[in-house]
């Protein structure tokens, strides 16, 4: 029907074809609305900080925007003739915002940080600043978001003022739905493929197109006077009645949002974390208040009393919500089993985020469910007792502001002093006490009627009584981080600790010999308090508080952002010439924890030196306008939500702020649970802004990346190894000297930045969150970033050969001992031992390799030193081939010289032109001969085209790697696109050409740039 038609339509038509318009425009406000709260939440963070009081204060500026919106409408919509209209220009004027939010918060936010705080001087006046800009960025745009409500309730009962609580209901139903799908739909897809600017221009669309949806609703735009109250005998009710009602409907959002907030936390200990965890569990609340309106939609005009009605909602939400305590328990058994069954693929995530929004579901529905009725039903009784269309507004509003006063005292009161299951308790105890005095206040009923109130209060008391001292939530299961490994603590491994924090709920486990803390579940650092075998995390933290000495020895101020388990900031300590080690913390349960870790971090805890700070690393530089030597960045996983910003464009380009000229960024990154193109992300971020910054491995899965804030990333100092402190620090991990320490090293910015661009990921941005929303999906897959290991392996030296700041280790110089933590230590000392039994032949030296390398070593010798065997000659070439991958990227260029020079020595009469040919390459390999690699190469791809895949590739990457060393880019390529054909099934290969094809398109820039 054309929309001129719809206007002269009949009226028994255009009324009944307003409501279910009316519904559908409003499920879609609803999806737009909560993409607002989502996405404003993210920038606001960004600008704001991740601390708890920042993530509460952002809520409360939402929903008390919203709260005063509402009461602004409840005012107001009695002197406005055409509500309908009037909601459709506030929905037109919230698109319009939407879409210019973005260019306002950057060039507000760039402002305050250029040129408003540097004037202030104030950490106080910094905060209060901070706080009035937040503030007056998105208060109007929540005050018009709060009108939409009751502006479109009271629309809606001016067409059906017969209907009136069905009406209610379906709206509350709809824009609830909407909310819901809006959640999912903006972290699943729109932030994704648009980042947060383009998610917020589609929900700024969406109001557009339901402002001119609004505008057209059937019999929506005729001027209908104000309905009269669809008041029943009731009418007159005297004030203190109403006034019970508001106040109802205060608490009960209270309740509903102490119920949010701690039923997030303890499903962030079966779910994880992540982004995608998060907005489930909001979807997953919304869609239970969403099928609540639905339910009551009937009910509610049918019902001969709707405040005894909600009386036994409340009763009903407050059992439900204390219910959820012993179910609680069963979610950990039930995602072990998922993730038993499911799959680690991109298909097995998305089954994984099904089960985790049934887990939500489970525990949040019935009494969301609940709180879902009870705004209808308020508003319901209001308007039965001749409180007039003000009350829509009015209900709303004191209902939001409710809702803030739960956050608050959730966040900051009832995690310290109450726990998760306090904060449970709490929630029910108010819908349970506001259940009996609704039956209370409500008329009485005859017989055993009566009884009604007297057992609910009893029967409240006696439930709450049990859940306080019979419910018990395991410490052992909500410690174990099942989301990752799916499985649970072992029943050795005891929990001596477990606190709840304002941000995230803090645990010690372990045994005897390992301790663990972890965050929410996950580990964040393990260690041996018995001074045993190292793990891993030790020497990551160990590194990461060594390395900067030994680069920087001058340093004196150090910020370190995280503390974990201490250790970082104790081997810091170690230094006599630091003069202050601040250390920044979001959570002060963390350092709490810290204590039971003393004889591992008792310098972090104790030292004068040392100094916490427990704030969002973005707001503590900001407001402290401090330079350091060096900052260290060891957050969290990126997986986590919210720790991604550490690793953004935005983020490097305000922590060079902070650094004094030359001075060091460290950055730890991990390599588990990750792909090489989550960390291209985060090097193209970095290389937008640092001139230069290096690779360095802790261990086999955790990378540092050091970056100067202008000129080149310094020399190791051996000087700084001489500080008895650090050398006791570094003794466990078999680091006493610099060949030691360049076991460590991987390559320079020139080396790998080329390798990582070749991805063609973007860099991962605050406003494109690429790593935010990708890693949650590569946690679940356990993926890895094999490829830097692929380079360091590679049967050519790639690294060391582009690296004129390589320093390959001696193996004689090496500290005797195994390195469990690092491959590359064992690889290095093999190919030394290789090299020592090909020309020995010493059995003793044989007895260390395995079978399959000791039977190829022995024919080896056999045919080159011995020269009693001949073997066929494509054996021999592969041979030799494995040979180099043991031997000439783990030597240095004269040993690797020398030991391809003694491999020809002897027996070169009885080889072939091949094998002969194929030593030159080798040797020419070893020796980073780049004319001589392209021409050895050369001569083998002209003379052998009939190659199997594995030697053309070998010799195709000697030949482009000789090429590029020599500027001969275009050779290398010619090459490349004309034997890739055959290389497709060579994925072992293809880190090594996608480094070499990064190297040509890297030097082809740098000559343009030129």
């Amino acid at each position: 029907m054309h929309p001129k038609e719809l206007l002269t339509a009949p009226a028994w038509l255009t009324r009944r074809m307003f409501l279910p318009a009316a519904l559908a425009v409003f499920t879609v406000s609803g999806f737009a609305g909560l993409i607002y709260e989502s996405i404003w939440s993210h920038y606001l963070k960004l600008f704001l900080g991740h601390a708890a009081y920042a993530q509460s204060l952002v809520l409360m500026i939402f929903m008390g925007g919203m709260a005063l919106g509402a009461w602004g409408a409840s005012l107001l919509s009695p002197r406005w003739r055409k509500l309908i209209v009037a909601y459709a220009v506030i929905e037109a004027v919230i698109g319009l915002c939407a879409l210019a939010f973005h260019a306002l918060f950057v060039t507000a936010t760039g402002f305050a940080y250029e040129q408003m705080f540097p004037a202030l001087g104030s950490a106080a006046a910094v905060q209060a600043v901070k706080w009035s800009l937040a503030a007056a960025l998105i208060l109007p745009q929540s005050v018009l978001l709060g009108m939409t409500f009751p502006l479109m309730t009271g629309g809606v009962l001016r067409v059906h003022p017969e209907r009136s609580g069905y009406a209610i209901a379906m709206l509350y139903f709809t824009n609830s739905l909407g909310a819901a799908l809006g959640v999912l739909a903006s972290v699943f897809y729109f932030i994704p493929a648009v980042g947060l600017p383009g998610t917020l221009a589609a929900a700024g669309v969406l109001n557009l197109a339901v402002a001119a949806a609004a505008m057209l609703l059937p019999g929506g735009r005729d001027p209908v006077p104000a309905a009269p109250a669809a008041a029943t005998s009731a009418a007159a009710a005297p004030l203190p009645q109403l006034r019970l009602l508001l106040a109802v409907a205060a608490l009960t959002g209270m309740s509903s949002f102490m119920y949010e907030v701690g039923w997030i936390r303890m499903l962030a200990l079966v779910l994880g974390s992540s982004t995608h965890a998060f907005e489930l569990m909001l979807s997953a609340f919304i869609l239970g208040i969403a099928f609540g309106g639905l339910w009551v939609r009937r009910r509610i005009d049918r019902a001969a009393d709707t405040v005894r009605l909600l009386a036994w909602v409340q009763l009903a939400m407050g059992l439900a919500a204390l219910a959820t305590l012993p179910v609680y328990g069963s979610t950990f058994l039930a995602m072990e089993a998922v993730l038993e069954a499911l799959a680690r693929s991109e298909s097995g995530y998305w089954a994984f985020n099904i089960a985790s929004h049934g887990m939500c579901l489970a525990i949040m529905f019935p009494a969301a469910f609940c709180a879902g009725m009870t705004l209808p039903l308020i508003t319901a009784s209001l308007l039965r007792r001749g409180a007039g269309e003000r009350a829509i507004g009015q209900v709303y509003a004191v209902n939001t502001a409710g809702a803030i006063v739960g956050v608050l005292a959730a966040v900051h009161v009832g995690f310290t002093l109450l726990g998760l299951k306090g904060i449970i308790i709490a929630g029910a105890a108010i819908d349970l006490a506001l259940g009996v005095a609704l039956l209370r206040a409500a008329p009485a009923q005859p017989g055993a009627r009566r009884l009604a109130m007297p057992l609910a209060a009893a029967g409240s008391a006696l439930a709450l009584l049990g859940a306080g001292f019979l419910v018990q939530l395991d410490a052992h299961l909500m410690s174990s981080g099942v989301f990752r490994e799916g499985k649970l603590l072992p029943p050795g491994h005891g929990v001596h600790l477990q606190l709840h924090g304002k941000t995230a709920t803090v645990s010690v486990t372990g045994n005897r010999d390992l301790i663990s803390v972890r965050t929410n579940g996950k580990v964040d650092g393990s260690v041996r308090i018995d001074g045993g075998t190292p793990v891993t995390d030790e020497i990551t933290m160990t590194f990461a508080g060594a390395l900067p000495l030994v680069l920087a020895p001058q340093a004196r101020r150090v910020a370190n952002i995280g503390f974990g388990t201490g250790m970082t900031t104790h081997v810091l300590l170690a230094s006599p010439t630091l003069e202050r080690v601040d250390t920044i913390e979001i959570e002060p349960a963390m350092v709490r924890a810290g204590e039971l870790l003393r004889a591992v971090n008792w310098r972090a805890l104790d030292d004068p030196r040392s100094r916490f700070h427990y704030e969002d690393a973005k707001t503590y530089f900001a407001a402290q306008r401090q330079r350091y030597d060096v900052i260290i960045s060891e957050p969290s996983n990126p997986w986590v939500s919210g720790v991604a910003s550490l690793f953004s464009v935005e983020f490097y380009h305000d922590v060079r702020r902070y650094l004094e000229p030359g001075g060091l960024f460290v950055q730890w990154v991990q390599l588990y649970e990750t792909t090489p193109k989550l960390l291209a992300t985060i090097v193209a971020a970095l290389e937008a802004n640092f001139q230069d910054y290096e690779f360095w491995l802790a261990n086999n899965n955790d990378l540092l990346i050091v970056a100067a804030h202008g000129g080149a990333v310094p020399a190791p100092d051996a000087r700084a190894l001489e500080n008895p402190a650090l050398r006791a620090e570094l003794a466990r991990f078999r680091i006493a000297n610099l060949d030691d320490l360049a076991l460590h090293r991987v390559g320079s910015r020139g080396t790998l930045m080329p390798y990582f661009a070749a991805f063609g990921a973007p860099a991962n941005s605050d406003y494109y969150p690429v790593l935010e929303m990708n890693a949650p999906l590569a946690r679940y897959m356990n993926s890895h970033t094999l490829d830097l290991t692929a380079l360091m392996r590679a049967p050519l030296p790639l690294l060391p050969l582009f690296d004129a700041r390589a320093r390959q280790p001696d193996p004689v110089r090496i500290t005797p001992g195994e390195r469990d933590w690092l491959l590359r230590a064992a690889w290095v000392l093999q190919a030394n031992d290789i090299q020592q039994y090909l020309r020995s032949g010493s059995e003793k030296v044989l007895a260390t390799f395995n079978t399959e390398l000791a039977s190829d070593l022995v024919l080896l010798r056999a045919a080159l030193f011995d020269c009693t065997a001949r073997l066929p000659e494509d054996t021999l070439r592969h041979h030799l081939a494995d040979l180099a991958r043991y031997v000439s990227i783990h030597l240095p260029p004269a040993a690797a010289v020398s030991f391809w020079d003694s491999l020809g020595a002897r027996c070169g009469s009885r080889l072939s032109a091949s094998e002969r040919r194929w030593l030159r390459l080798h040797r020419a390999v070893g020796a980073a001969d780049g004319a001589e690699m392209a021409q050895a190469a050369d001569a083998i791809l002209e003379a052998e085209p009939g190659l199997e895949a594995r030697l053309l590739a070998h010799a195709l990457a000697a030949f482009m790697a000789g090429s590029i060393l020599e500027n001969k880019q275009g050779a290398a390529m010619g090459a490349f696109f004309k034997h890739r054909a055959r290389l497709i099934r060579e994925r072992d290969w293809q880190p090594v050409f996608r480094f070499l094809v990064g190297q040509v398109d890297w030097s082809v820039t740098r000559i343009g740039r030129h």
